[in-house]
């Protein structure tokens, strides 16, 4: 198992082992020439050995510990350029060629380098759901949703409004004490002390007071409406009329009632005397 691991390791030892002898049998009786000739030999294979065993380490090393540059991906062995915001990986990279890109098409969207084959879909800004689209969808940038007019976000996400819901509506006899915007809801408070509103109030308004405008009541207010009044002339119109003419009215007909009964009494008086006159005759 060693020796197909590591053959120039053991190759390099039995060299060693054979110079050494034949070093030791030659040197009295040779020049230093063929000494010199091995010693270069055992340290090109010492080179060959060492550059064979660090490369073996590093592929082993890097295989168990790959780690890639940010602005790369992984996949299997490899480390491969990402794509640029707005495109998606068409094909991985290899030892022979970079990451092949394409473009998004229209209605998805990448807004940052990466290494997925697929771009994400844009964000529906739904009206049916209270929501309009506050900036529209690129290949680079999602779209931005945000609450229609008489509706609040409920949950906003990355700056974008996912779900809203309406304004609450005030009920007579309360009035708006806080605005709803695109974030809150309506805050809604009761009336109080003589006061009313019809629930589109920012504030409750005070009863009319019928008597300090000369008025006549004919409804008290309640908390969801103000009181009702009237003139009070008319009646007083009514009232002088009936205390004044109906007795004049009245004193007339009994002025013709006693004239009508004087004229039949004094026709009464003639007859009578013209009957006495004509028994007497």
């Amino acid at each position: 198992m060693i020796y197909f691991l590591f053959p120039d390791v053991l190759l390099l030892f039995w060299t060693l082992k054979l110079t050494s002898s034949q070093i030791t049998e030659r040197w009295c009786l040779h020049t230093l020439k063929p000494a010199d000739l091995l010693f270069e030999m055992t340290s090109r294979r010492n080179h060959y050995t060492a550059a064979s065993l660090l490369i073996l380490m590093i592929r082993i090393f890097r295989g168990n510990t790959l780690t890639c540059h940010p602005a790369e991906y992984q996949t299997g062995n490899e480390c491969c350029a990402m794509c640029p915001p707005g495109s998606r990986v068409k094909t991985d990279c290899t030892e022979f060629r970079s990451t092949s890109c394409l473009p998004c098409i229209e209605g998805t969207f990448v807004n940052q380098p990466t290494g997925l084959k697929q771009c994400f879909p844009c964000s529906n800004c739904d009206p049916g759901s209270g929501l309009r689209i506050k900036s529209s969808c690129t290949t680079i940038l999602d779209a931005v949703c945000e609450a229609q007019e008489g509706f609040y976000c409920t949950d906003l996400t990355k700056n974008s409004c996912v779900a809203a819901e309406k304004h609450t509506r005030c009920q007579p006899g309360q009035y708006i004490s806080q605005t709803g915007t695109a974030s809150k809801d309506t805050v809604c408070s009761d009336c109080r002390d003589a006061t009313f509103s019809d629930g589109t109030f920012t504030s409750c308004q005070p009863h009319t007071q019928c008597e300090s405008e000369n008025l006549q009541l004919i409804k008290a207010g309640t908390a969801a409406s103000d009181a009702e009044c009237e003139e009070k002339s008319l009646k007083v119109t009514v009232i002088v009329i009936s205390a004044v003419v109906l007795p004049l009215v009245i004193g007339f007909i009994l002025v013709l009632v006693w004239k009508r009964r004087e004229i039949l009494a004094g026709k009464i008086c003639v007859q009578s005397k013209k009957m006495l006159s004509w028994f007497n005759g």
